[in-house]
């Protein structure tokens, strides 16, 4: 961008000063009706936002590039520079035209980052919009985070990076914040939803000036309540976050909860991999509906289905909170409960982002009359948990509030604009100082009709009308055929093409008096609006807990009619070792498949470790997912798909299910395995549960078994609960070497050399893979199974043999063998097309071909 200001008009060289203020963000620089962008910043967003390019002026010669959009609908498109990861600086008119010399005074209000969204059109309403940051310190990982649409402030300590990396994994954070001289450990963006990311100098993140920053701004004298002292590596992560984001809204933060510690010690840990695998939140295939928080959101607020989804990502090994949540679901289950309390809260609306909004005094019309609307809810809610003494503790804080319910009804009328600029916001009646400027206001149709009335027949001219537009301001219209008779007191205002406009002294007075009381009415209006905003701030700690326990209604209600309509059971977690499941389902598959599912047990209480064998799409995957889902059920509160489960102590979840190559890190498939493997093998515990499935089947036979059986034989003696899912059957030999080692197997049955899946499972290892039945599935042509039914006898009989056969390389058994005429042949016929004699003419030919081959 050219700099020499001397070139540039003095709104030039203002539009030029601030840019350099912002080098990093497009400016959004407010200019009447519209937001233009110039230079760079215009040809971005021409091809982002895919509006015209023009130009305005020169430079050094050469066009100015601009764009622009205009203000009115600006949200849509800082919604789509939001989402490809562009922030946007908003420069806004704060000075008065009417009495600017030179160009009008202009500053920087806001700054939209991905992070830092608070508008409801720029948010998803269903899935928390969080602002993160990372430091490290000594060894250490700080992380904290920050959703400023609700509130919400949170961090917590890893000591490794592979810890970091699954929490960022659970939070999903719309922008990441990082010291600009990062340590050599790298994050692994790409692992953690490749979040946008703001590089901030070093001081931001220095521990002690964090220190002396939070405790000043949350007026305490020790940082231990928080659970932040002695904590510099989340200190400094606390304090970057935070003074990025005022920066950012230029604004207070008033409205943040105090920072809370979360201890992961305190939590069910899934790493980036086992969330991935077991579509918490998220689907492989990319339809969140099939995804375990896609089957149980029904919920009736948008808060409500957040919270549910912070629940899933990060079940709880609290006992106490876990039955608190099973008990409040069984007594909202008694007689149906959960209805009239659904029913109840489908009018609350997102009352925790409203709450935001009227904080950062940004709240619309519209949020304070949802926000009305949900007061107005709380004495039914309140009626109806009194009846419920397992959610006590949410009951006290729905307490009804008369006061502001009343305040915000006689404030709002029932169907608001969009925005207080356009006025009509506050009803009458409220405030008698603006109904009587809106009277006044509103005399002016009566009084026009009366004047022009007036004025025809003093002046005797038929054609006289009065009107008004907003450039010129009232006038009196008089066709040209009638000037002559126009009185001498009538001024000429505006010549048209066939009448004259013309204004008097009488109607001249009123258009002052008259526009001044306009003008006077909306000045009003919006004083009162602010006012509104400033008494619900004096009760936003109040109101903050009540949209905490209103989205904590929601989630239980919602888990409580899932439980009714999926036939979910409360499961029992107790301090004795084991996992015992009876007929445990997978809600996803049971959900989307259009036959019964067949339910199964898994038991893993003697045994510890299942090795599981059976036909590939058996259902092997299907029953260790239902498992590991089932344990995240229970502790996140909720009942599960289960008759009945009883699960001991569980730290941790791990899978390791499927795999794929990692191109960009010049990874292959079995390279991914392997890293997968070990990272379980160094980090699992007897008390994590571990689901492996196929370890090896990347590698050559012999170097495949071996790692293989190592790995099972390892997780047996640690103890951990472990589902082993494997195609070589040697391993089903380890039960009988090894104690807590059990073999279960899918079934299926062969008819007519097709293959039906029973999907039960059964003790004992399987009898056969059935790998050749399922290639015939697939569609695999005929003529290859059956070279590799010949194959698979001659294999099968050189294992029998006693000689030894060397280690197989992988396809070279395929590639060498000869290929064989008589059938090639065969391949080539289509029987229900040959006639007799061709018929006959190839037995003859395949005779020939067998006595050749001889």
């Amino acid at each position: 961008m050219s700099q020499n200001l001397d070139q540039h008009t003095p709104m030039m060289q203002q539009y030029l000063r601030i840019k350099a203020q912002y080098p990093d963000h497009l400016l959004f620089y407010r200019m009447g009706d519209f937001y233009e962008l110039f230079y760079e910043d215009a040809e971005k967003a021409a091809q982002l936002l895919d509006i015209t390019l023009t130009t305005r002026g020169k430079s050094a010669g050469a066009p100015i590039p601009m764009a622009g959009v205009p203000y009115h609908s600006a949200e849509s498109y800082l919604a789509r520079l939001v989402k490809a990861g562009i922030s946007v600086a908003i420069c806004e008119q704060v000075g008065d035209p009417a009495t600017s010399k030179g160009p009008v005074a202009r500053k920087v209000v806001r700054i939209v980052t991905p992070g830092t969204l608070t508008e409801d059109s720029l948010l998803d309403a269903a899935r928390d919009n969080l602002l993160a940051a990372v430091f490290s310190h000594n060894g250490r990982w700080g992380l904290a985070w920050l959703d400023v649409s609700s509130g919400r402030f949170e961090g917590c300590e890893c000591d490794t990076l592979a810890q970091l990396e699954a929490e960022l994994s659970r939070l999903r954070p719309a922008e990441l914040l990082l010291p600009e001289k990062p340590d050599a450990e790298k994050i692994d963006l790409k692992k953690v939803g490749d979040p946008p990311c703001t590089p901030l100098p070093a001081w931001h993140f220095d521990p002690t000036s964090s220190r002396e920053r939070l405790l000043q701004r949350f007026a305490v004298q020790s940082l231990d309540a928080f659970g932040l002292e002695n904590s510099p590596a989340l200190l400094g992560a606390a304090s970057a976050l935070l003074h990025y984001a005022e920066q950012m809204l230029q604004h207070d933060l008033t409205h943040l909860h105090p920072p809370k510690r979360i201890h992961l010690d305190d939590t069910l840990i899934l790493d980036a991999i086992s969330r991935r695998n077991l579509e918490l939140t998220e689907s492989l295939h990319g339809n969140d509906r099939h995804t375990l928080a896609g089957i149980l959101d029904t919920c009736r607020t948008p808060m409500g289905s957040r919270m549910l989804k912070r629940w899933i990502n990060q079940p709880l090994r609290d006992r106490a909170t876990i039955s608190a949540r099973q008990d409040a679901i069984a007594a909202l289950l008694e007689n149906w409960r959960f209805e009239s309390l659904r029913d109840a809260l489908k009018p609350v609306g997102d009352v925790e982002r409203i709450l935001s909004r009227v904080a950062l005094y940004s709240a619309r019309p519209r949020d304070l009359l949802q926000l009305g609307q949900a007061l107005a809810q709380l004495p039914t809610l309140a009626d109806l948990l009194a009846e419920m003494p397992a959610l006590h503790a949410l009951q006290q804080a729905c307490v009804p509030q008369p006061e502001l319910a009343d305040l915000l009804a006689r404030a709002i009328v029932d169907n608001p604009p969009m925005l207080i600029r356009d006025g009509g916001v506050i009803r009458a009646g409220y405030d008698a100082e603006l109904d009587e400027l809106r009277a006044l206001r509103d005399e002016a149709g009566d009084f026009l009709l009366q004047l022009e009335a007036r004025e025809r027949e003093q002046t005797g001219i038929p054609t006289l009308k009065v009107g008004y537009n907003k450039v010129h301001g009232y006038y009196i219209e008089v066709s040209k055929s009638y000037s002559d008779d126009v009185p001498l007191h009538y001024q000429r205002r505006q010549t048209l093409k066939g009448a004259e406009r013309y204004i008097t002294p009488e109607l001249k007075a009123f258009e002052d008096k008259i526009l001044s009381a306009g003008e006077k009415a909306l000045a009003r209006e919006k004083w009162l609006y602010q006012q509104l905003l400033e008494q619900l701030n004096a009760h936003l700690a109040t109101l903050q807990r009540l949209a905490d326990a209103l989205a904590e209604l929601d989630v239980l209600a919602t888990l409580a009619e899932r439980a009714d309509a999926l036939a979910l059971n409360r499961p029992t977690l107790s301090d004795t070792p084991g996992i015992h499941i009876e007929q445990g389902r997978h809600l996803t598959v049971e959900a989307l498949s259009s036959e019964p599912f067949i339910p199964n047990d898994t038991d893993l209480v003697d045994a510890r470790m299942q090795i599981i064998t059976g036909p590939n799409m058996g259902g092997k995957s299907t029953y260790m997912r239902q498992t590991a889902l089932i344990v995240v059920l229970a502790h996140m509160g909720a009942f599960v798909p289960a008759r009945r489960a009883a699960i001991g102590p569980v730290d941790r979840i791990f899978t390791r299910i499927g795999a794929s190559d990692d191109l960009t890190s010049g990874r292959s498939t079995f390279m991914v395995e392997m890293t997968e493997t070990a990272n379980i093998l160094h980090h699992a515990t007897e008390q994590s549960l571990v689901l492996l499935d196929e370890i090896g089947r990347g590698t050559s036979t012999f170097d495949g078994l071996a790692l293989a059986w190592a790995v099972a034989e390892a997780m047996a003696q640690r103890g951990s609960y472990t589902l082993f899912a494997t195609h070589y059957f040697e391993l089903t030999a380890l039960a009988e070497q090894l104690s807590g080692v059990a073999n279960v197997h899918l079934d299926a049955v062969e008819h007519d050399d097709r293959i039906v899946f029973m999907h039960q499972v059964k003790p004992g290892p399987a009898s056969q893979s059935y790998g050749l039945q399922v290639a015939a599935l697939a569609g695999v042509p005929k003529g290859v199974i059956r070279r590799a039914r010949a194959k698979l006898h001659e294999l099968e009989q050189q294992a029998l043999g006693a000689s030894p056969t060397p280690q197989l390389e992988l396809f070279s058994a395929v590639e060498n063998a000869p290929p064989d005429p008589i059938l090639d042949l065969i391949d080539t016929l289509d029987p229900d097309s040959l006639t007799p004699r061709e018929a006959l003419e190839i037995l003859y030919k395949i005779k020939e071909l067998r006595h050749a081959s001889e």
